[in-house]
C-alpha cells in the first residue's frame, strides 16, 4: 500500500489559495509575477520546517535528582536511542563516584589509609586527576579528599538529619590532619595516600563530569544541539531550533528568579548554595559546602553561580570553590581559575558580578544591590597549593 502523501501545513495551503487566486484575477499579467509567487511559496515552506525543528525531551532519576535532556534537530528514534545511553552513562558515574553506597568508591577508600599502592578503578582515573588540577588551582577550597568532615556533619546522606552540628573537638581533630588531594599519588594505575585523613567524596563535581561525558558522546553520534539540566546546574551545546537556550538563575533566597542568561554553544552553568543539601537546627542553616580550614559549612554568601564555555567539570568545582573563598577570598580564586563568568550573591543580598556575567545576564528581580567587580590579577603559582 502506498505511503500517504503528506500534506501541506494550514498555514501553506492558506498562503497557496490565496496566491492562486490572486495570480488568476491578474490573468497571469508576467512572468514576474509567477516568479514572486514562487519566491513566496519557498519562503513559506522553509519556515514551517524551521518551526518543526523537532525537540525530544525526556527525564531520568541520576545523584538524587531529575535529570532533564533536550535533543534538537533528530527524529524521535534517534533522540530515544542517543537518551539512553545518556541514562546509562549517567547511572553508571552515580554508581561509581558515590562515596557512601556500595561500589568502587568504597573499596578505594578502605584500601587509602592503609598507604600501600592500589589498583584504582579506570573509570576513576581522570576524575582524579582533573580533581587534584582543580584543587590546586583553588588553593584546596574545592577539596574531594574531605570525606570524613562530611560525613561528621552528616552529609554522606541524600537527606541529612536535623541533629545538632558535631563537637568542635571532632571536627578540628579533621581539620588539623589537612587531608588534601595533594596527599594522592598516581602512578598509571596505581593510587595511594600518606595521609589517613583522606576520603574521597566527589559530589562537588561528578555531576559536571557526568554532564561533559554526555555531550561528548551526543556529538560522537552527530548531535549538535541539546542540553542537560539537574537543578540548578546546565551544560548546552548548539541551540534551540534556531534560538539560545535560557537558563534561570535563582535569588540567593532559593525561590523565584534573579535573571536569564542566554546561552549558545558549549556553555556550563552551576550554582551552589545555602539551599542546596543542607539541614536546620534551632533555626540555623547549615549546608554541604564545608570550608576545608574550618571543618564548617562555608559562611558569607547565599550563593554562587559560575558560567563556563566548555566546562561543566570546572563551573561545577568552580561554583563550590568560591563559596568556601567568600567575599574575602572569590576574587583571587576566580582569578587562579581563569573565570570570566561570575555572579555571587553575599548575606545582606548583594549582587556581585563579574563585568562579562553582568552582560550575558537579563536580571528580572531589580530589587537587590548590584555590585560589579574583576577577579584580581594572581601571582604566578609556586606549586604550592598553600601559596
Amino acid at each position: 500500500m502506498p505511503a500517504e502523501r503528506p500534506r501541506a501545513p494550514a498555514m501553506v495551503g492558506r498562503a497557496l489559495n490565496k496566491a492562486v487566486a490572486d495570480a488568476t484575477a491578474a490573468r497571469w499579467a508576467s512572468w514576474p509575477v509567477l516568479v514572486l509567487l514562487m519566491a513566496l511559496l519557498v519562503s513559506l515552506l522553509a519556515g514551517c520546517r524551521g518551526a518543526e525543528t523537532p525537540v525530544y525531551t525526556t527525564q531520568f532519576i541520576a545523584f538524587d535528582a531529575a535529570v532533564d535532556l533536550s535533543i534538537v534537530g533528530k527524529l524521535k528514534e534517534d533522540a530515544q536511542r542517543a537518551s539512553a545511553e545518556v541514562e546509562e552513562d549517567f547511572r553508571f558515574l552515580d554508581y561509581a563516584t558515590n562515596a557512601w553506597a556500595p561500589g568502587p568508591m568504597i573499596r578505594v577508600n578502605e584500601l587509602l589509609p592503609k598507604g600501600e599502592p592500589f589498583a584504582a578503578p579506570p573509570s576513576l582515573l581522570p576524575l582524579l586527576r582533573q580533581s587534584q588540577v582543580l584543587a590546586l588551582e583553588s588553593r584546596n577550597l574545592f577539596n574531594p579528599a574531605i570525606g570524613h568532615l562530611l560525613k561528621l556533619w552528616g552529609f554522606h546522606a541524600a537527606e541529612p538529619e536535623c541533629r545538632p552540628p558535631p563537637a568542635d573537638a571532632a571536627i578540628e581533630r579533621l581539620v588539623s590532619a589537612a587531608p588534601s588531594m595533594a596527599d594522592l599519588y598516581l602512578d598509571g594505575l596505581m593510587l595511594q595516600s600518606d595521609n589517613q585523613a583522606v576520603r574521597l567524596d566527589f559530589d562537588g563535581i561528578a555531576v559536571g563530569y557526568a554532564m561533559d561525558l554526555a555531550m561528548e558522546n551526543l556529538r560522537e553520534r552527530g548531535i549538535r544541539h541539546a542540553m542537560l539540566n539537574k537543578g540548578d546546574d546546565v551544560r548546552t551545546m548548539g541551540n534551540r531550533a534556531g534560538r539560545p537556550w535560557r537558563v534561570p538563575v535563582r535569588r540567593g533566597s532559593g525561590t523565584g528568579v534573579l535573571g536569564i542568561i542566554d546561552v549558545v554553544g558549549d556553555t556550563a552553568i552551576f550554582t551552589s548554595s545555602v539551599h542546596g543539601r543542607n539541614f536546620i537546627y534551632e533555626g540555623q542553616i547549615y549546608h554541604d559546602i564545608i570550608d576545608p580550614r574550618t571543618g564548617r559549612p562555608a559562611t558569607g554568601l547565599q550563593a554562587v553561580t559560575v558560567m563556563h564555555d566548555g566546562s561543566a567539570t570546572v563551573a561545577d568545582a568552580a561554583a563550590d570553590a568560591l563559596m568556601v573563598a567568600g567575599m574575602a577570598d572569590w576574587r583571587d580564586v576566580a582569578a587562579r581559575l581563569n573565570l570570566r563568568y561570575v555572579l555571587l550573591i553575599d548575606d545582606a543580598g548583594t549582587v556581585h558580578m563579574t563585568p562579562e556575567m553582568a552582560e550575558r545576564i537579563e536580571l528580572l528581580d531589580d530589587r537587590n544591590d548590584i555590585a560589579i567587580t574583576e577577579p584580581v590579577a594572581t601571582p604566578v603559582d609556586s606549586g604550592d597549593p598553600s601559596a
